[in-house]
This record gives structure tokens, sequence and C-alpha cells, in this order.
């Protein structure tokens, strides 16, 4: 079993910047493939980065809507993987949502946390 907590969200204007962090448990964190969503109001959620692990570097991926603003990264012996998120719009404002995929292929993430809440005022 896995168990996810994110923290890091807030209130903050346009333009401005914040960390997600997701704290995981598990022995064998660092083989996982992590990944954030993210589900406004009357939206449906959607894919915002994943990282996988493999043994020359992590492979990371991001939705065009947050490309060259977010980062994804890990920190396999904290067993956390974190997003940052930079230049941030009006749009961004969701709920966010740390997952993992234990089969380490970002494909079928079948542990979430509850997820923390981002709100970028205009």
């Amino acid at each position: 079993q896995v168990q996810l907590v994110e923290s890091g969200g807030g209130l903050v204007q346009a333009g401005g910047s914040l960390r997600l962090s997701c704290a995981a448990s598990g022995r064998t964190f660092s083989s996982y493939a992590m990944g954030w969503f993210r589900q406004a109001p009357g939206k449906e959620r959607e894919f915002v980065a994943a990282i996988r692990w493999s043994w020359s570097e992590n492979s990371t991926s991001y939705a065009d809507s947050v490309k060259g603003r977010f980062t994804i990264s890990r920190v396999n012996y904290k067993n956390t993987v974190f997003l940052q998120m930079n230049s941030l719009k009006p749009e961004d404002t969701a709920r966010y949502y740390c997952a993992a995929d234990p089969s380490g292929r970002a494909r079928s993430y079948n542990y979430w946390g509850q997820g923390t809440q981002v709100t970028v005022s205009s």
C-alpha cells in the first residue's frame, strides 16, 4: 500500500510561484512513476506532469499548458516528488493531486493523494 500526502498549495498572485511537495510511503518509491494532476471546479481531472525513473536519468513529461513554467522533480532518498510552478496564471487554479504508478511506466496510477488547493488571483 502506498500513501501519498501533498503539501505546498495556497493563494498566490498571477505571475507568482509555488512549490508543491508529495511525500510517499513505500520501500520501492524510487522505481515508481509519479505524476501530478489537477482538477478545477466543474472540470475533469487533467494531467499536469510525470516523472519516471531510469538507471541513467529521470524522464519527465508535461502538459502543453504548463511546459516551460512547471518543473517536476524527485528526491528518492526522501520519498518525495516536487512540482515547481512558476509564472502562475489564474487558469492554473485547481486542486492538485499527486499519483503513483508502481509499474514505473506513468500509465496506470493506482495510488492518489488527497490533493492540495492552488488558487491564483488575477
